[in-house]
């Protein structure tokens, strides 16, 4: 239930911004800031949650998250302005943080030792299910009823969920009453950290901002990161214990997952513009092409959790950047007149590697770590994703207007389909930029190790 609403809220929001925008009578740059909050609080929050249920048991933590989702999700479908649904949707995204926080650590907790890679295969399961159904259900509500029943639609959810984690945290003990302190600065750092990080990576963001402001917040951005990690190597219980880093199946899941979230980012930002503007097929065709990727994730999420189960994470989740790579491939020999099944065989098979890839990694990064510290590595995991969406549109957007520049001839040219040979060609440089990251993927994925995963010692 818990990744299931996460994975709808995150996309059912997305098909409404231009309804959205004219409802509330703005323009899409000022709603598009609904969307960036709520990614905001995921990203710069989901670590602090999760280390605070390491500390004080994570299912207080957990069906707070439930009930904040429920209760911000009525107001934004109440919101009258656009300013109060900003509010709100920041409100929405960090009871998301709290439930992401903790969902992949119960769901672990929950089974049996040596399931692990079963118990994130369920989740994979869950979360793409939201994020398959989020966009179509969104689009037929609205046509259907009203804008405001996009998120009137998780109030039931949220209630649910509230309900079910009571039921089982009276079942269960926490892991609370210990003699730990909360890293209070440290938290306000890391979230000080991953807001610029944010604001500088994300388009609008950057465009709000100015590229004086922006160079500023760099500035700022590494000052801070420098106080940061000079605490936490003082700190008594740090947020983020660096000593992790030591752990090779850890730190090696962190670096392939970074990479290889951040080249389905740049896919994922280029793919429409090319099915649509390039090859002139309509929206509700390019969404169809676009199921393939969720499709195939979800029916081999438990598949290649039950591998991982059995001969550890290293070969299900290699298996999986092998076929993202073959995506990749295919995207090199692109053209304007492609046939669509190119593009579908792409979404098809980064789908695949999704389902082969996401299950044992994340399996990995939560199942090394010492049990007191799994909440921080299920935020972790929540961090890095949302930082890699943000870096892939980032990289796919300047790697694409260099690329059109020297395609085109005109040093100062727009991106654009307008001239198809030079915005396909641009595409195929990007891809073959996102081939060499890949490979850098894979070798991270071999260098974790093949052994069952095992959690580090405590000392």
């Amino acid at each position: 239930m818990g990744q299931f609403i996460t994975g709808v809220a995150t996309r059912i929001f997305i098909v409404s911004l231009p309804t959205l925008a004219s409802a509330l009578h703005t323009d899409i740059l000022a709603i598009s800031w609904a969307l960036i909050v709520y990614q905001l609080a995921g990203i710069s929050l989901s670590v602090v949650f999760g280390r605070l249920g390491d500390i004080h048991g994570r299912y207080w933590i957990y069906g707070l998250g439930f009930a904040i989702m429920t209760v911000s999700s009525l107001a934004c479908g109440l919101a009258p302005n656009a300013f109060v649904l900003i509010l709100f949707r920041l409100v929405q995204g960090l009871g998301a943080a709290m439930i992401s926080s903790a969902t992949r650590v119960l769901a672990m907790e929950a089974m049996p030792q040596g399931s692990e890679g079963r118990a994130n295969g369920y989740m994979t399961m869950g979360f793409h299910s939201g994020l398959l159904l989020g966009p179509p259900l969104g689009g037929l509500v609205i046509d259907l009823v009203s804008w405001r029943w996009i998120f009137f639609l998780l109030v039931p959810m949220g209630l649910a969920g509230v309900v079910l984690t009571l039921m089982r945290a009276q079942r269960r003990t926490t892991t609370a009453g210990r003699a730990l302190s909360i890293d209070y600065l440290g938290a306000t750092l890391l979230i000080t950290l991953t807001v610029l990080l944010t604001l500088l990576l994300d388009r609008r963001s950057a465009q709000t901002l100015g590229a004086g402001r922006a160079g500023i917040m760099a500035l700022v951005f590494a000052a801070t990161l420098v106080g940061f990690l000079a605490h936490e190597r003082r700190a008594v219980s740090p947020v983020v214990n660096l000593a992790l880093f030591r752990i090779r199946m850890f730190t090696f899941s962190i670096l392939s997952l970074l990479l290889i979230a951040t080249t389905i980012s740049v896919l994922s930002f280029l793919m429409p513009f090319y099915i649509q503007d390039v090859l002139h097929f309509s929206p509700s065709f390019m969404g169809l092409i676009f199921l393939a990727a969720p499709v195939f994730t979800i029916c081999l999420a438990t598949v290649s959790g039950q591998l991982t189960d059995r001969i550890g994470p290293r070969a299900p989740a290699s298996i999986g950047v092998l076929s993202t790579m073959a995506a990749f491939a295919i995207g090199l020999f692109l053209r304007v007149d492609s046939h669509w099944l190119l593009p579908t065989i792409m979404m098809a098979l980064v789908g695949v590697g999704s389902g082969f890839f996401n299950t044992p990694n994340q399996a990995a990064i939560i199942g090394s770590v010492p049990r007191e510290y799994r909440g921080f590595a299920t935020g972790m995991v929540q961090t890095v994703f949302g930082i890699s969406a943000l870096l892939g549109i980032s990289l796919g957007g300047v790697l694409l207007t260099l690329a059109f520049r020297y395609f085109s001839g005109v040093a100062d040219a727009t991106p654009s389909a307008a001239d198809p040979r030079a915005f396909v060609s641009a595409m195929n440089v990007i891809y073959l930029a996102c081939l060499v990251l890949m490979l850098v993927a894979l070798g991270a994925s071999f260098m974790r190790g093949g052994t069952r995963i095992e959690a580090a010692s405590s000392s």
